[in-house]
């Protein structure tokens, strides 16, 4: 299938959602940290599939032959049967969180459905239904459910489908005066990403999450750290939150836990665990026997491979070579990086510029609005290959520069 195909069939059978952020390409083959279109057309992936979700690079081995052993055993039974690979996930999952309860389900936005829904139980069980007020900070993307969504700090995200659920606050981000203020006897959680990733790679301060840990802990409130978008390896420890030595009562999982499938997960410690009794939640699909084995082969390669420690050794590397990039650039004003989640502010709107030059040398990258570009590569990710893409950034860089 050709681009003009492709485009073809979009316009008359899929809903106008995608195509404004469609890459010019039909991706046919993955392999590592490489993809190929259509046209045979080799690029080097710099934004994991897309969205962060291909930590593992694209096919690893281990992942694919986990998938092929559990299809032909068993795909699917509802949560009306055990089966083994949902149970060994959430064994698994709870040992790496240090201890805790697990619900499994499709998708990020969905672990932070269940978070905010499992907060607010806790809250009610507690002290009432007054107690149900989230609080969560402004730049944050949580998801496009309502609740996700309401949530989430972007207003642009909310334009057209106003109201939007009540009981949730934003505040400014790492702003610790504007989160006492919001937390009170009527909050039930603060759900926050220990580093912004949607809008652009913002850290959080210690002090910032030291304060949610704080007042959660005075005001009988969940903490819910999503770390959908940082969890499992990409800053260069197994979740963002062990760069501060602050763990959350709940944390939210997904995109590179299915290796490229679809599963999310909730992680949750007691005592806010204990508040879900049975028939709160549910999912037909959620810790289906396909997505966990592969979610358990995704553990195992992260952990057998090393690739934390490569996330932080190989996101080090590519955060020198561009602040040399930006000694040099007048178009680089600023570089932000944990690992390999990457932000490249623009002096100038080219972002849009940089990304068409990336993809004729062939690179993959990101961009955040006008001005920022996103760098997502997986794990797997050699130094040769992040050498190579940041010699092609560079030239793209370049190119724009020069207008």
């Amino acid at each position: 299938m050709d681009l003009e195909e492709a485009s073809a069939l979009e316009r008359a059978h899929l809903l106008s959602l995608y195509r404004p952020i469609r890459m010019p390409m039909v991706i046919v083959r993955g392999e590592g940290a490489r993809l190929w279109d259509s046209e045979g057309k080799e690029y080097l992936d710099f934004v994991s599939g897309g969205r962060a979700v291909t930590g593992l690079g694209h096919c690893h081995p281990r992942v694919v032959s986990a998938i092929c052993a559990q299809a032909q055993r068993l795909l699917h039974v509802s949560n009306d049967f055990y089966s083994e690979p949902q149970l060994l996930l959430a064994r698994r999952l709870s040992g790496l969180f240090g201890g805790g309860r697990c619900f499994l389900c499709n998708s990020g936005t969905e672990a932070n459905e269940a978070a905010i829904k499992l907060a607010r139980k806790h809250g009610f069980k507690t002290a009432g239904p007054e107690k149900h007020e989230v609080v969560s900070a402004l730049k944050s993307f949580h998801g496009r459910t309502f609740g996700a969504l309401a949530a989430t700090g972007q207003p642009k995200y909310h334009q057209g489908f106003q109201p939007m659920p009540p009981g949730f606050i934003h505040v400014r981000f790492n702003d610790v005066d504007a989160l006492g203020n919001a937390v009170g006897k009527r909050t039930c959680a603060v759900l926050l990403e220990p580093i912004l990733g949607e809008s652009g790679v913002y850290p959080a301060t210690r002090e910032y999450l030291a304060a949610a840990r704080e007042l959660c802990d005075a005001h009988g409130a969940a903490l819910i750290f999503d770390e959908v978008q940082t969890g499992l390896g990409r800053t260069g420890r197994m979740f963002a939150y062990q760069h501060y030595d602050i763990r959350p009562d709940v944390i939210t999982l997904a995109k590179a836990l299915g290796g490229g499938l679809p599963i999310g997960a909730m992680i949750a410690a007691e005592p806010v665990a204990g508040a879900f009794e049975p028939g709160d939640h549910a999912s037909t699909f959620g810790g289906s026997a396909l997505p966990a084995a592969a979610a358990l082969a995704v553990l195992d390669a992260i952990e057998d491979e090393g690739l934390v420690a490569n996330a932080a050794h190989v996101g080090e590397r590519m955060a020198q070579g561009l602040e040399r990039v930006r000694e040099k650039s007048t178009l680089v004003s600023e570089v932000r990086a944990r690992g390999l989640m990457i932000a490249v502010d623009l002096a100038e709107a080219r972002a849009a510029q940089v990304k068409e030059a990336c993809v004729r040398r062939g690179l993959l990258i990101n961009t955040v609005g006008d001005r920022m570009l996103r760098l997502l590569p997986p794990l797997v990710l050699s130094l040769e290959q992040a050498d190579r893409g940041l010699q092609l950034l560079a030239q793209a860089l370049s190119e724009a520069e020069k207008g």
